[in-house]
C-alpha cells in the first residue's frame, strides 16, 4: 500500500505509512426557528470529506517501517508538503489497492520534533476533498446581465518519463494500478511507437 500526493506531474510518496487514517463525513443542514413551533433543521447535501492522518519522516531508513528505500530528506519532504499546501490547485491523493483516488486540498500541515530522535520530523496532515463547482447560467431578461458561467472543466494531466520508468510503474503510481498501463498505452501510442516497452526518459505522455 502506497500513499501519495500530486500535484500535476510532481508526485510524493509518504515514506512511512500512518497507523491509522480517518475520514470525516456530515452532512449540512440549516436551523430554522418558528415562532411558536420551535427549531426545524432542512438538510443541505453532503458536505465535503476531511481526510486526516499522521506520520513522520524519518532521517535514516529503515526497512522495517520505510515503504522504500530512496527516502527523501526529512527537511526537503516539509518544503515539498508547505508548497502543496500553498498551491490553489486541487492536489490527488491516492492509496493504492484501495478506492480512495480523489481530489482534494491540503488545508492544515503541523509539524513536530521530539527529543532523542535528532533528524525525524513528525507532521499531521489535514485534507479537504475538493468538487467541481458552477454556476449555471440566468437568462439575460431576468438577470439584466449577459450569461455567465464558471467553467473548471478539466484538461488532461501529462507526465513526464523519467529514467527507469515503465508503463506499468507509471500506472500504479498515477492511477493506482499497474494493470492500466494499456490505457495509458493507448493515448499515447503515436509518441511511444509500436513497443509499448520503449519510452524514454523526457517523453510527455497524456494520462487518462
Amino acid at each position: 500500500m502506497e500513499f501519495t500526493l500530486k500535484d500535476g506531474t510532481t508526485s510524493f510518496q509518504f515514506p512511512v505509512n500512518p497507523e491509522e487514517l480517518n475520514i470525516s463525513r456530515s452532512k449540512g443542514y440549516e436551523t430554522i426557528q418558528m415562532l411558536e413551533h420551535g427549531e426545524f433543521d432542512f438538510a443541505q447535501g453532503e458536505r465535503v470529506k476531511e481526510i486526516t492522518f499522521s506520520s513522520f519522516f524519518p532521517k535514516e531508513y529503515d526497512a522495517s517501517y520505510c515503504t522504500y528505500a530512496d527516502i527523501p530528506d526529512p527537511r526537503v519532504a516539509m518544503n515539498i508538503l508547505n508548497t502543496f499546501l500553498v498551491s490553489k490547485k486541487p492536489l490527488r491523493f491516492i492509496i493504492t489497492n484501495t478506492g480512495v483516488n480523489v481530489p482534494v486540498y491540503l488545508v492544515s500541515h503541523n509539524t513536530t520534533f521530539r527529543g532523542g530522535e535528532s533528524g525525524d520530523i513528525y507532521f499531521d496532515l489535514t485534507m479537504r476533498t475538493w468538487r467541481d463547482s458552477k454556476v449555471e447560467k440566468t437568462s439575460a431578461k431576468t438577470a439584466g446581465q449577459t450569461n455567465t458561467r464558471t467553467d473548471l472543466k478539466k484538461t488532461n494531466k501529462t507526465y513526464i518519463v523519467k529514467s527507469g520508468d515503465t508503463l506499468s510503474k507509471i500506472a500504479k503510481l498515477e492511477l493506482g494500478s499497474s494493470s492500466r498501463w494499456n490505457e495509458i498505452y493507448k493515448l499515447n501510442a503515436k509518441t511511444i511507437g509500436s513497443d509499448p516497452n520503449r519510452i524514454k526518459p523526457g517523453q510527455k505522455l497524456v494520462m487518462p
